[in-house]
């Protein structure tokens, strides 16, 4: 009885131990803070598609704190009000881009924001947030920024350097924004010019591209693993398996059915496309991809020396020693069976986090003004509306939650001469 019950039970260590490094616990609020970069509800967007969609956590919520202009001090001051009533047990930050003032570095700026910082992570600690990920400012754009950018990178460097140490000092993750987003600048520049808009017209404010580096920092950071999953094909056998996630609906002389509920990450835009509104040019600088985004098909049994694999509406070659070792479907295929649902949902995301930033920028964030000056001893009233407001927050992101239906897609692999 008692091997036959470890049996059972290894199943399930082995899905703990897969999910090991990941961050986010069934039932946690994920809160994710920072300035007006953040209440542009991009990255954060893209976060919330990934933990919804591609590392789904059960009974998850997330929550968007940012508020445009705001400094590490300033989120330090509104903790109170306008975090906790959501009730965060992870929270991410992102700060530093209006710490730094917009020029040269002194030990002024250093140590507020050192102080601010540290502050936060405190603070999060003593009011039940069980994980806090510091994230460091993103740099300006080289050729947008109205000031001088390379001074002004050196400042965000030396802020993110700040950052880095006070999670080494707190025991905490540290998510490096300021790296990844340096290092695609000068290559999506390098490769379309230096008037491609990678940190946005003005140089701070990115569009939808550099927001998913800012987001692929974030996930990273939380110890999002990247499988999505692993179609298995057996041209000699002609059988197919599915990891968790993707259940085989059928499989007949290399045509597979698959039924699945976790989706690969998708992107907009042509790889050749200079549009900082379009996604899928920018991930051939960075490894969002293999780091995140991993939807394997492996081919076995193939007699031939290459096959053509269809999914969706585009078609592919690969040689048979290429499928074999595998190829990852969501980074081959950017028009594919899922688009149309993830987009549906991430739509539904910027609805539930323009809502959100409403109740605590309008009501939470002003409750007590609201309470002294226009009705006073009513205190029970007052949380009524707040709590009325939250459960409307809920409300939508459930909705969110529930455009995430299976899709069912078919792979065909067509052996070739």
């Amino acid at each position: 009885m008692k091997t036959l019950l470890t049996l059972l039970a290894l199943p399930l260590l082995l899905l703990a131990s897969a999910r090991a490094d990941l961050l986010i616990q069934p039932n946690d609020v994920v809160g994710i803070g920072g300035d007006s970069i953040t209440q542009q509800h991009l990255y954060s967007a893209f976060m919330e598609d990934y933990l919804l969609m591609c590392q789904p956590t059960a009974g998850q919520k997330i929550v968007n704190f940012g508020w445009g202009g705001e400094t590490a001090p300033g989120f330090l001051a509104r903790l109170g009000t306008d975090v906790y009533p959501f009730k965060p047990t992870v929270m991410t930050t992102c700060y530093g881009m209006n710490d730094g003032g917009y020029g040269p570095i002194n030990d002024d700026i250093s140590n507020r924001y050192k102080v601010a910082q540290t502050g936060i992570v405190d603070a999060l600690k003593k009011n039940g947030v069980r994980v806090v990920i510091i994230g460091s400012p993103k740099c300006v754009d080289s050729h947008y920024f109205k000031g001088t950018a390379d001074v002004y990178n050196k400042t965000l460097g030396t802020l993110a350097d700040i950052d880095k140490q006070i999670a080494q000092q707190e025991g905490i993750p540290y998510a490096d924004v300021f790296d990844p987003t340096m290092d695609v600048m000068q290559k999506s520049k390098a490769k379309f010019g230096d008037d491609y808009v990678f940190g946005g017209g003005d140089g701070v404010h990115p569009d939808q591209n550099g927001h998913l580096v800012m987001a692929y920092a974030f996930l990273k950071a939380l110890g999002c693993d990247g499988n999505i999953g692993t179609i298995t094909v057996d041209m000699g056998s002609n059988s197919a398996t599915g990891t968790a996630g993707h259940e085989i609906v059928s499989d007949a002389a290399g045509v597979v059915t698959v039924k699945s509920t976790r989706y690969p990450f998708c992107f907009s835009g042509a790889m050749d496309s200079k549009n900082p509104g379009d996604t899928a040019p920018v991930t051939q600088f960075f490894p969002f991809n293999d780091d995140l985004n991993r939807f394997m098909l492996v081919v076995k049994g193939l007699t031939t020396a290459k096959a053509k694999v269809t999914w969706g509406a585009a078609s592919k070659e690969y040689t048979a020693d290429q499928l074999g070792k595998g190829i990852n479907l969501a980074a081959e295929f950017y028009q594919n069976p899922f688009v149309d649902q993830f987009n549906k949902v991430n739509d539904a995301v910027h609805q539930q986090e323009e809502q959100e930033t409403q109740v605590y920028q309008i009501l939470l964030h002003n409750m007590d003004n609201l309470k002294n000056n226009l009705a006073t001893g009513v205190d029970s009233a007052w949380q009524q509306i707040a709590d009325a407001a939250i459960a409307r927050h809920d409300q939508l992101f459930q909705k969110s939650a529930d455009l995430v239906v299976p899709i069912v897609h078919t792979i065909t692999i067509a052996p070739e001469p």
